[in-house]
């Protein structure tokens, strides 16, 4: 194709890049990469480099790129009708559907899915559902929210503040008081190497325990969990975890967020991760898998219960007053349906299973033996590298070595894309769920060619 040679200059000069050093990208001390087309698992820059996108973008391009399926839904859609707004009971019929098909979908137990953009906004809305919940219910003071450090539920100011990583919050007067944070299901990072997952389990409840006696139960309206631990590490929970962290929550009467943004609709092998580890979510919030990001569409899905005191405060308080220019926008709603026929079609909550399963697998027995790889975990189809000094005794490098970012580097010299995870030398895979075998393969090929040379053996 014909350059437009000035896109890098515009791109350094106009554009304000999320998650980015923007003082060493405006210098052009940092590469950029215009992206110009994709298809399958594989993504093409301007200049013609082809990738294996081990990361479906942010882990959202579940179906895989240039589906023309979708790409048609969204062309028909706008031809007939770009937008309408949904507010007043006004729908369309593919939000409608769409609408139809989440709930089909979902687990037993839920009544309706309301539609935003992205994540963020959607856990905005959970959260402000839960503070009018407990205002009809007459418990003013049942308003804050735990959360998990290493958790990641968004960027704004109140989902920001769940987020616990200290990057969302340095310098941004992050968290809002009425956010608190708990221990990190994170066996692998455990205080006492002694302990077994059962043991760690039992830590994770406690920690939870203490918190909301110390904060008091009259006080806590929520507790919010990725079923997976996603930007935080790609972290599956430790044995028994959710079952004993549910029944604290009963106990107290703490309503239950599964921010399914990144295990929503088949990346885990089930199409929720609520019914993959027996969650009972009082909501449910989707995203990325939700259209395979062709399209900007989120939800919130509500369960019955929480939906019955909602139409008590209608009947009480008038129209709800909660609602974005473009939810359910007609567009988005168009590639969801489009986006969930090819799921099902493609067989893909399956296939991410079993060849998330061998990805998971292959990567263990190429380098599970090597001195500086501390643990390979996964689940479905995310697989997670982590990397020490010293791996009897857990001993981690030194941040200033960069050692996840310089591995990472190294996977992309080799043509695959893999992720730098925050706040520890983690390379983590999160690939499109049509992956293949012989697709995984070249993932794990690339890898251990790249620790090779990154962290050669004694």
């Amino acid at each position: 194709m014909l350059k437009n040679d000035r896109l890098d200059q515009w791109d350094r000069e106009s554009f304000f890049h999320p998650s980015t050093h923007l003082a060493q990208h405006a210098r052009g001390e940092s590469p950029n990469r215009i992206m110009t087309g994709g298809s399958g698992i594989y993504v093409e820059d301007r200049d013609g480099t082809k990738l294996l996108d081990g990361f479906a973008g942010l882990y959202c391009v579940n179906v895989g790129y240039g589906r023309q399926e979708i790409a048609e839904a969204i062309a028909e859609q706008a031809k007939e009708l770009a937008y309408y707004h949904s507010y007043v009971g006004h729908g369309t019929e593919a939000s409608i559907t769409l609408a139809k098909m989440v709930m089909d979908r979902a687990p037993k137990g839920m009544s309706k899915v309301y539609f935003g953009l992205g994540g963020s906004d959607a856990n905005e809305t959970n959260v402000k559902l839960v503070w009018y919940y407990n205002n009809i219910l007459a418990r003013p003071e049942k308003k804050k929210i735990i959360s998990r450090w290493r958790g990641y539920h968004g960027s704004g100011l109140v989902t920001g503040s769940l987020t616990g990583l200290e990057l969302f919050h340095k310098k941004f007067d992050l968290p809002l008081d009425r956010v608190h944070h708990t221990t990190a299901p994170y066996y692998f990072r455990r205080p006492d190497l002694a302990l077994s997952e059962a043991d760690f389990t039992a830590h994770c409840v406690a920690e939870l325990e203490g918190l909301i006696e110390r904060e008091g139960p009259e006080t806590i309206a929520a507790f919010i969990g990725e079923p997976v631990l996603g930007t935080g590490g790609l972290v599956p929970p430790p044995v028994g975890y959710w079952e004993a962290i549910q029944a604290v929550l009963r106990r107290h009467d703490i309503l239950l967020i599964a921010d399914e943004v990144v295990t929503g609709f088949g990346r885990l092998g089930s199409m929720f991760g609520s019914g993959h580890y027996g969650i009972k979510p009082d909501f449910i919030t989707i995203a990325k898998g939700l259209t395979s990001a062709y399209a900007p569409l989120s939800g919130s899905i509500v369960s019955d219960r929480v939906w019955k005191v909602l139409e008590q405060g209608t009947d009480e308080n008038g129209p709800i007053g909660h609602g974005w220019t473009y939810s359910a926008h007609p567009i988005g709603a168009a590639a969801g349906v489009a986006n969930l026929k090819l799921i099902d079609e493609m067989g893909l909550v399956k296939n991410a299973g079993e060849t998330g399963g061998y990805l998971n697998t292959a990567m263990r027995a190429a380098i599970g033996d090597h001195p500086h790889v501390g643990d390979i975990r996964g689940e479905g189809m995310m697989c997670a590298v982590e990397f020490v000094q010293d791996k009897t005794d857990r001993v981690f490098f030194e941040a200033s070595e960069k050692v996840g970012a310089r591995v990472t580097g190294a996977v992309l010299e080799r043509g695959v894309i893999g992720r730098a995870m925050p706040q520890g030398d983690i390379l983590g895979f999160a690939p499109p769920l049509c992956l293949t075998r012989s697709e995984a393969d070249k993932i794990v090929a690339a890898t251990k060619a790249a620790v090779e040379t990154v962290l050669p053996r004694p």
